[in-house]
Parts: C-alpha cells; sequence; structure tokens
C-alpha cells in the first residue's frame, strides 16, 4: 500500500475507497453558539437523534477528488453499486487499484464475481487493523470537523444534502493527501514501538 501511494502504476487510477457508516442525524436542542475572542464555540450536551445514513467515497489519490454514494445501510450488495459507480466514473482504458479495509462486507462471494467480472480492478487490502493507513481516513475527518460537528439536522433528508453540498464543494477545488513515510520508515517505527511494550 506505501509502494501504492508513494510510486502509483502508470495508466491507472488509484482511489482510497471506505465506508463511513451511521453517520447520525442530530439536531442539537440548543442552537451551536459561535466562538467568540475570549470565549470558545459552545453546544449543548443534549440533542435528538433523527435517524442515520452510511457514506462511501472514494477518494483519487493524485487528485483528491471523491466519487461519492450515500446508503441507507452498509451490505456488500450496496458496495457493489459503489464499485459500479467508480467503474462508470473511470475511463475505460485504465486499470483501477483500489485500497479498502480487510473487512467480509468486501469479500463476498457476490462482490468476487463482480471483481471477476471486471478484471481491471485490483484490491490492496489495509492489514488488521491498519484502517489509518488507508488515505480516506484523512478525509473523513476533514469531513468531521469542519462539517458535521458543527451542524444540526431534523432529518436524514437534510443531513443527505448537506453531505451531499460539502462534497460538490471539496470537489471544485480538490487537494490530495501526500504520503510521506517509507514503508521502512514505518516498519522502524514499529519495531521501536514494539520494544518499548515488550523490551525481552
Amino acid at each position: 500500500i506505501v509502494g501504492l501511494y508513494l510510486s502509483p502504476p502508470l495508466n491507472a487510477a488509484c482511489f482510497a475507497v471506505d465506508e463511513k457508516p451511521q453517520i447520525q442525524a442530530l439536531n442539537r436542542t440548543a442552537p451551536i453558539l459561535p466562538m467568540l475572542p475570549t470565549t470558545p464555540q459552545r453546544w449543548s450536551h443534549d440533542y435528538a437523534r433523527n435517524g442515520t445514513l452510511g457514506l462511501f467515497a472514494a477518494l483519487n489519490l493524485a487528485t483528491g477528488h471523491v466519487i461519492s454514494s450515500l446508503r441507507p445501510n452498509h451490505t456488500s450488495v450496496e458496495f457493489i453499486k459503489f464499485l459500479n459507480k467508480i467503474n462508470r466514473n473511470v475511463p475505460a482504458d485504465l486499470q483501477v487499484h483500489l485500497v479498502l479495509d480487510n473487512l467480509s462486507t468486501h469479500k463476498t462471494p457476490a462482490v468476487h464475481k463482480w471483481l471477476l467480472r471486471h478484471p481491471r480492478f485490483q484490491l490492496h487490502f489495509t492489514p488488521t487493523y491498519g484502517s489509518w493507513m488507508n488515505l480516506v481516513e484523512r478525509w473523513f475527518s476533514a469531513l468531521t470537523t469542519k462539517k458535521l460537528q458543527r451542524s444540526s439536522h431534523t432529518s436524514v433528508k437534510e443531513l443527505a444534502s448537506d453531505i451531499t453540498n460539502w462534497i460538490n464543494n471539496w470537489n471544485e477545488a480538490p487537494k490530495p493527501f501526500v504520503w510521506h513515510k517509507t514503508a521502512d520508515e514505518i516498519l522502524d517505527r514499529l519495531a521501536r514501538y514494539c520494544t518499548q511494550l515488550n523490551p525481552s
């Protein structure tokens, strides 16, 4: 995966793909108060839940452009629909490399059959407990801190509209996230950490 980030293949589109399930449409019981020169931003501790929504996202590693799909739930059928959307959005002459989590949803027989019918797709799974290596997680963090944490929604439809507008604004001037660490640097740091935990 690090090799894919640092030296992507020619004639290929590389995407970091993941899902953000159970995004809650929360409505605060009082309006969020803005930050002032001497006062931090404030919001009430209680809220009303108005449903949930799932977001599939594919971050183009080279351009930062995001292909997204909002879904009511997270199943392999929904994942296949999202793969079809990626397939439609990538020129037919390019290979497609996807970095994604090693979830059971991504490895069902239906997904396997879809991949056999679409040989230009190649999946690269992050290791167990290594989802932090997926760069789309950084994009989800931006969505959460810059939009979702500061928003109130009275319905799932309102939440979907808000997320869609934020993604459209992002895609007007997308910025790729740049990976800096080599695989050797990551492994060296991990070895030092393991040594600190267990010196023997």
